[in-house]
């Protein structure tokens, strides 16, 4: 096991623990414990499998943990998560999902997690994926996140999924108004036979609007990546989409990030960057005593940090 999945290792290990704060913690399907505090409530959906999350107006410095472990092997779900975040409010959410397949029938999570933040609050959203376990039954994730941003809101997403995951199909749509700002950082290693697919669609609607999207991805074997980031200027706003990869083996990798300006005033960069680890940088490395593997791990994990 190399630096860059026991790195993830402890993060995802973090979903068995129960956490301080607002937490709801779902295991195969089922409730595992749940806990609402002072400023947070969580509640069960009545007419389907998910969770509302509401937080309170000027709620500070407090953390809401949802992680989702499948350990059965052939279990799938698909669950829908709201959060309603009140003005003014300042707030972590967590969410990862940690599949261990054993057997040989697919176990796959879907879930989409809506947010509507309000006036000047400002969220920071983790989200991990791993997948492990010695089966042959796939592990497949599609997780779809949709953000609708009131003015002067803030939202910060960090989204990981390293390793062990036989397929996935991100799904990311934010919709900001005047004085927003969106940073999305995405890290992905796929290997093997894997297949991962990020579809990213911003729209700056209001002025003084602001987007960043920084990925990262390493495509080892013969897997597969298409990323599509898409950010859309529709008042006087700045965008910057950069897309990084290395690419490895007999892998592919897809890289078509797009932008649209539909206001004189919307500033808009798009980049994008594909290529395989530079021979001189093995070199130094290898000039240090590791050997060619080493040197490769080395440099991956740093670019994937």
């Amino acid at each position: 096991m190399n630096e860059i999945e026991k790195n993830l290792l402890r993060e995802i290990a973090d979903l068995h623990k129960v956490p301080e704060g607002a937490y709801n913690i779902r295991e195969d399907g089922q409730l595992q414990g749940r806990n609402s505090t002072e400023h947070i409530e969580i509640v069960s959906k009545t007419d389907k499998s998910g969770i509302d999350v509401i937080i309170k107006p000027e709620t500070k410095n407090e953390s809401v943990h949802i992680p989702v472990i499948i350990t059965k092997t052939g279990h799938t779900e698909m669950v829908y998560n709201d959060f309603f975040v009140g003005e003014g409010a300042d707030v972590l959410i967590v969410a990862g999902c940690g599949i261990h397949n054993s057997g040989c029938d697919t176990s796959q999570h879907d879930g989409i997690h809506t947010f509507h933040i309000g006036k000047n609050a400002r969220v920071k959203y983790a989200e991990k994926h791993y997948g492990e376990g010695e089966g042959t039954g796939e592990k497949i994730m599609n997780p779809q996140t949709i953000i609708y941003m009131e003015e002067g809101s803030t939202v910060e997403l960090d989204m990981a999924q390293i390793r062990g995951v036989d397929s996935t199909k991100r799904y990311t749509e934010i919709t900001a108004a005047a004085g927003c700002e969106v940073i999305i950082t995405e890290k992905l290693l796929t290997h093997g036979a894997q297949t991962a697919l990020s579809d990213v669609n911003i729209r700056l609607n209001g002025e003084g609007a602001k987007a960043r999207v920084i990925s990262r991805s390493v495509a080892q074997d013969s897997s597969v990546q298409v990323f599509k980031p898409v950010v859309e200027g529709n008042a006087p706003c700045f965008g910057h989409v950069q897309c990084d990869s290395i690419i490895m083996g007999e892998a592919k990798v897809s890289s078509v990030p797009a932008i649209s300006a539909n206001h004189v005033d919307a500033q808009l960069i798009h980049e994008a960057a594909i290529g395989r680890i530079a021979g001189d940088q093995l070199l130094k490395l290898m000039t240090l005593g590791l050997s060619q593997e080493e040197a490769e791990e080395k440099i991956l994990s740093g670019f994937l940090k």
